[in-house]
């Protein structure tokens, strides 16, 4: 992000400028500041102005030769392109009278920026497939998780051009040139900054991405995810900031569904359990995935009770920040607990097939509907998903109920729900480990179907996580070596 004729700059969109009273200028973003003392009235008056406007470096001049004579353009521009070397600033890209496109910083700070890259005039270049393309305050913005700087497409040809980048053999130079309807020398800087932001990449880099380590095996969507979910390469907002607060109300710690017939469950007497459970070294030396399932001898109502209150039972602890929080058997960013378990019946003495919410709050399955249309699909998915043998018993589902996370949090809310999936499904393993079920989780299940057989909405309450559970074989359960008593 160089300085040049045909550029404009102004504080980037994430940040804010204020005056303090002994003179001092302030600069935020996020949790970040710059405080600037004993600045001019030269210096003052340009850092205020980028605060409210897109200015260039003729209008910079013009201004603090106005106020401090023309003696002072010098230094101003040097805070400028320091401002701009440290992702404070903005940058656009004048032509023609107008702007083509914009350079968004992500990072801040020295180093944040990406080396400057420069085209090959005789080089033509393709849409990273890392890119992500969306709208953003009315114009359209790309940008990828292997860079910090964004670009937005002022001009409708600049959007046009990564279209044009996207299909066959991508943009040249002259194909560029063409497009934006300008001279070569500014398509050319066009073209290099939308390489600095690597938004658009040589044939060969396209190769890497798509062919060789490390970038292949990610995904641009799990990328994205990663990426944004990390500070350090981006100052977004991470953590509990509360960007819900003031917008939604949020949502209370139990789950209930009205109008459902309850199936009120025993609660297990957890000191009988604790005299009677093996030993915890024993259970993580034994646990293992079992796939099959005893159908003479299916689990019983009242495992699936204590199985149940073993892993999710909650107890509502009080309100922190605005939000109910509480406390299960594992723990979860804030104490939100957002995880709900439903189970899909197929077999289980006591209980009739059908789909079943688990109460967490009132230790009870909630009945919503029988085992019949999405219900099959959803348990014939998870079936073949898991190389069964046989049809499970039980089918768990985990869902999240987002909004208790992203009410709180940001930036990371849906990696702290796959968190708290993977902790809730190695509890799962070893409670059903110590009580000789059998466990087994499953790396997807058919979650479109399971939202139509709950009834609830994939986008409030997605599943996040599939586990089978069911009765063991014999040959199958676990084998726990005997103690012995030694003086």
């Amino acid at each position: 992000m160089s300085l040049g004729g045909n550029d404009a700059y102004r504080l980037r969109p994430d940040a804010t400028v204020t005056l303090r009273e002994d003179g001092a200028v302030v600069l935020r973003v996020a949790r970040y500041r710059l405080v600037l003392d004993d600045v001019s009235v030269g210096r003052r008056s340009t850092l205020l102005r980028l605060g409210e406007s897109w200015t260039t470096d003729t209008e910079i001049g013009e201004l603090v030769a106005a106020v401090e004579g023309e003696t002072r353009i010098l230094g101003v521009q040097v805070l400028v392109r320091g401002l701009l070397a440290h992702s404070w600033l903005g940058r656009r890209l004048l032509g023609d009278g107008r702007a083509l496109l914009e350079l968004i910083p992500r990072g801040l700070g020295s180093n944040s920026l990406p080396p400057p890259l420069g085209h090959d005039a005789t080089t033509r270049y393709r849409l990273s497939r890392f890119a992500l393309i969306r709208s953003a305050d009315g114009r359209l913005v790309a940008e990828t998780p292997l860079s910090t700087l964004a670009v937005a497409a002022l001009a409708p040809s600049v959007a046009a051009a990564l279209a044009q980048a996207a299909v066959g053999d991508g943009i040249g130079l002259d194909d560029l040139t063409r497009t934006l309807g300008v001279a070569e020398d500014l398509a050319g800087r066009v073209l290099d900054d939308l390489l600095t932001a690597r938004v658009l990449v040589s044939a060969a880099a396209a190769g890497q991405e798509s062919g060789a380590a490390p970038l292949a095996p990610w995904s641009p969507t799990e990328l994205a995810l990663h990426e944004r979910s990390r500070p350090g390469r981006h100052v977004l907002p991470v953590g509990g900031t509360y960007p819900m607060r003031g917008r939604i109300e949020p949502e209370p710690l139990a789950r209930t569904f009205d109008g459902c017939a309850a199936v009120p469950l025993p609660e297990p007497d957890l000191a009988l359990v604790a005299k009677t459970d093996p030993a915890l070294t024993d259970v993580v030396r034994v646990r293992r995935t079992v796939r099959q399932h005893d159908d003479s001898n299916p689990i019983t109502a009242a495992q699936l009770a204590e199985f149940l209150h073993r892993v999710q039972r909650t107890t509502v602890l009080g309100d922190d920040g605005g939000t109910e929080v509480g406390a299960r058997p594992y723990p979860a960013g804030g104490a939100l607990h957002e995880l709900e378990v439903y189970a899909v019946v197929r077999r289980c003495e006591g209980l009739d097939p059908g789909v079943y919410h688990y109460e967490s709050v009132g230790h009870r399955l909630e009945r919503l509907g029988p085992l019949e249309g999405a219900a099959t699909r959803a348990l014939e998915y998870v079936t073949a998903s898991a190389r069964f043998t046989g049809t499970p018993q039980v089918h768990l589902v985990i869902t999240a109920r987002v909004a208790r996370v992203m009410w709180k949090y940001e930036g990371f809310g849906y990696t702290l729900i796959m968190k708290h999936a993977g902790v809730l499904t190695g509890l799962m393993y070893l409670v059903a480990t110590a009580m000789g079920l059998a466990p087994c989780a499953v790396g997807a299940g058919d979650s479109a179907a399971f939202a139509r057989a709950a009834g609830v909405d994939p986008l409030a309450e997605p599943s996040v996580a599939d586990f089978v559970l069911g009765s063991c074989l014999p040959q199958d359960a676990p084998q726990w070596e005997e103690k012995v008593d030694t003086l």
